[in-house]
């Protein structure tokens, strides 16, 4: 049986992460896999995880399956940072959480949601959009139609077309959108622009699943969230897909959660009971090492504390790098790459060809995707120069 299976080819991310490690060459680059990397090229551990972790060793007393929908801290925390601790939908008990194995379970499980209430209905992706998201959600049965997104030729949101496009999006349709720090365009709504959105989700009865990975990564915890926000205080239904990967730096601990707005508590607590049916069936039951060191940093004032400063100078180093990027790009490139710095969180279009990515990584060992996808964070002192060398030979 299993010999009758071919060899797929390699992720077309992974892959290209794995080519560069593999790379003998003293200068390569790695801006390819979307993880935060320090200026040492390190993904570091938050002092603030670092302190929860030994605390939990100390004091851990069973290895025992956590609840069906995950650790109570965590959850709790968790609706507190995205939905922030003063929304409507909280106090009014219209919310409702269950623990996943990263932002990737989540995306799952509110497409298992989505399925078991509407097996019809289409989901809107934009153009474009993480690659993994069609297969996350698709996986269950879903159609897909795309809306536009992205611009190249400004280098930012095409809002008229994506207006234009979910002008098509009905009651009973999902539309996915990303909470900040697109991926992979780094080109964010305005909060204007989300206020266009929610109109005409008011208007249409789309329901918006919102992908909420790098909430504080662009420009705050507060600000990040501020589009959600308004959707979920003006929307009878929002699903978000939050991971903790990011911000707490839990990549490989698989921290997240989706977390459901409801139009009431009777139906939260459905959806929860449906939600923890769903995880039973695909996983089972959540992993807790991550979530436990996640619920004690956003329960504890003191370890919060900690967390929020480190959070902000990450997020401060990311906007540094991205004007000093520009600098560089500019100075050897000539053109204008003020884009850069307009852009949020890790990720930006650099406008190459997919002939001239493919150059830059055999001639020159800078690994980026053939769409010209960065992970900026890649980007460091040491590496900057060689970064913008190797573009200005292959333009």
């Amino acid at each position: 049986m299993l010999q009758a299976l071919q060899q797929l080819p390699p992720d077309p991310i992974l892959g290209l992460s794995a080519a560069c490690r593999a790379d003998p060459n003293p200068h390569k680059v790695d801006l390819t896999i979307g993880i935060y990397m320090d200026e040492q090229g390190l993904c570091p551990v938050f002092d603030a995880v670092q302190i929860a972790q030994r605390a939990l060793i100390e004091e851990e007393t069973s290895k025992a399956y956590l609840a069906a929908a995950g650790d109570e801290s965590f959850n709790t925390g968790l609706q507190r940072l995205v939905l922030g601790a003063d929304s409507a939908a909280l106090l009014e008990g219209r919310v409702t959480s269950i623990q996943t194995p990263g932002g990737c379970g989540a995306l799952r499980i509110g497409a298992e949601i989505v399925h078991a209430a509407a097996p019809n209905a289409k989901v809107w992706v934009s153009d474009p959009t993480w690659p993994v998201h069609i297969p996350l959600l698709g996986s269950v049965g879903l159609e897909f139609h795309s809306y536009r997104y992205y611009d190249a030729a400004s280098h930012g949101v095409n809002f008229d077309g994506m207006v234009e496009d979910l002008k098509n999006a009905v009651a009973g349709d999902v539309v996915l959108l990303h909470g900040c720090c697109h991926n992979p365009c780094g080109a964010d709504l305005t909060l204007a622009q989300w206020e266009v959105i929610a109109e005409l989700a008011e208007k249409q009865g789309f329901t918006p699943f919102i992908d909420f990975a790098y909430q504080g990564l662009g420009d705050g915890l507060e600000e990040d969230a501020a589009g959600l926000r308004l959707l979920v205080s003006r929307l009878p239904e929002v699903i978000v897909a939050a991971s903790c990967s990011k911000n707490l730096g839990l990549y490989r601990e698989r921290v997240g959660a989706a977390i459901f707005v409801c139009n009431d508590a009777a139906s939260a607590r459905a959806i929860l009971s449906q939600a923890q049916s769903a995880a039973r069936r695909v996983y089972s039951m959540p992993p807790a090492h991550g979530a436990l060191l996640a619920g004690r940093v956003l329960s504890d004032d003191r370890l919060g504390g900690i967390w929020r400063t480190e959070l902000v100078a990450m997020c401060q180093r990311i906007n540094g790098l991205r004007s000093e990027l520009r600098a560089a790009l500019e100075a050897r490139c000539g053109g204008d790459y003020a884009f850069i710095e307009r852009e949020k969180g890790m990720f930006s279009f650099l406008g190459l060809s997919a002939a001239q990515a493919v150059r830059l990584r055999e001639e020159h060992s800078v690994y980026m995707l053939d769409s010209s996808r960065i992970n900026v964070a890649g980007v460091n002192a040491g590496n900057i120069d060689y970064i913008a060398e190797s573009v200005a030979k292959v333009l």
